[in-house]
């Protein structure tokens, strides 16, 4: 007859059936956030972004954007602005009142931080125009969609004067131009800051009398003159004074691109977003979508714009790539990498609350919020490009997570059979 365990031994198989417990519990909690719907589509309102802004707002208030100022050039800058475009998209989906009041005050609050100091100084004012494309063109589009949310008889006078204003100053520096791809810093010009720019002209053009249809025509024919000869994409950086492409594509730039090319020609867009669709998305070991910082077969770099590049894919371009993918009525990426984020993201839920990696990073929250909310300002959805993905990629990953859930009971397992034989 067999001794009983000892205390000891009793105290090790409960930890160790605690331990299994806790890893089958997360395991089975990775496996919902793999196949819950974590995107609403470009009509509907994604679950969880009201949480997340309610996350990043008092991070905001608590210096957040000085942090990420520490952490690449634009970092104050582009956590406000996005803070601001999320909360826009947020009110564009509801109906005149006081949901959509929130919206535009909080759209105004970050407007405001973008206008100060903090905001402007790391871009120059002696540019054309003044600090910069990349200023220029995200504040104007953040205050065309400020004024999107207010009703046309409604709108702030000051407010649609400034926009006025500023497209005025963007269409001259771009008239002017012999690059279609005007400076964002001195010396340097990347593509993706003159689409933006570009789009909030054609947003201008949308809630205001027309003035600035030449000036698009104009861009895109340039743009088309001067796309990168390996991709066939519009390039990551240019030769400020010329606009030739001076480095390949990247997945950085392109997923920002995609997402605001569609307002300014679809058809052009849809043949642009194709190209990066299939040279760019991948699934690295079989695990999933994720998007690469260079082409498929070229490696180069990372920097702080791409984040690590382990095995060629940037984070922060597949986050921002569901985006493009919602306005380009992608659905199944778009869920895809909604879902891959639910998993890989490592959010932590609270009733009030929502953020990602800890809260650690508030900058990958606002990247989130915004790309999920994603879709046209100007165009409609267009027709959903042929399907690129399908339900089916969940299953290795949801393999896995059965191996984790699974693995700790099996030495239990193989004693109780052992007993049994």
């Amino acid at each position: 007859m067999s001794e009983p365990p000892s205390p000891i031994r009793r105290c090790l198989r409960w930890a160790w059936r605690l331990v299994a417990v806790v890893v089958g519990v997360l395991a089975l909690l990775g496996a919902v956030r793999l196949v819950v719907p974590a995107t609403g589509g470009p009509e509907g309102e994604p679950p969880g972004v009201r949480r997340q802004l309610a996350f990043l707002r008092p991070a905001l208030d608590a210096g957040a954007g000085d942090e990420a100022q520490a952490l690449f050039p634009e970092g104050y800058f582009f956590l406000h602005a996005l803070y601001g475009l999320s909360w826009v998209e947020l009110g564009m989906r509801e109906p005149p009142g006081e949901r959509r009041a929130i919206a535009l005050r909080e759209a105004r609050w970050a407007l405001a931080r973008l206008d100060s100091p903090p905001g402007r100084d790391p871009f120059s004012p002696d540019l054309t125009p003044p600090y910069g494309v990349f200023y220029q063109g995200w504040s104007n589009w953040l205050r065309g969609g400020a004024i999107s949310l207010q009703e046309t008889g409604q709108r702030d006078a000051a407010e649609q004067r400034r926009f006025a204003a500023d497209s005025a100053a963007l269409g001259r520096a771009f008239d002017a131009s012999a690059s279609p791809y005007l400076e964002a810093y001195p010396g340097q010009a990347w593509p993706v800051d003159s689409t933006v720019a570009m789009a909030s002209l054609r947003l201008h053009d949308t809630l205001l009398p027309p003035r600035f249809t030449a000036t698009t025509e104009r861009w895109l024919r340039e743009a088309r003159r001067r796309l990168d000869p390996r991709t066939g994409l519009l390039p990551h950086r240019v030769d400020p004074a010329t606009g030739e492409p001076a480095e390949v594509a990247r997945g950085t730039s392109q997923s920002i691109i995609q997402r605001f090319l569609v307002d300014l020609d679809p058809a052009f867009a849809r043949e642009q977003y194709a190209r990066f669709r299939d040279r760019y998305v991948v699934s690295p070991l079989g695990l999933g979508p994720a998007v690469r910082e260079y082409p498929d077969g070229v490696d180069g770099p990372a920097d702080v714009d791409s984040g690590p590049l382990p095995l060629g894919v940037s984070l922060s371009a597949s986050a921002v790539t569901l985006g493009a993918a919602q306005v380009h009525g992608d659905t199944p990426l778009a869920a895809a990498l909604a879902n891959y984020g639910e998993l890989a993201g490592l959010p932590i839920d609270t009733p009030a609350t929502k953020r990602y990696a800890f809260g650690l990073v508030p900058v990958g929250d606002a990247f989130l919020a915004w790309s999920k909310t994603a879709r046209p300002w100007i165009t409609q959805v267009p027709a959903p490009p042929p399907a690129g993905i399908s339900w089916w990629w969940r299953v290795p990953l949801l393999t896995v997570l059965a191996v984790i859930g699974v693995g700790p009971w099996l030495p239990a397992l193989r004693r109780r059979l052992s007993r049994r034989r």
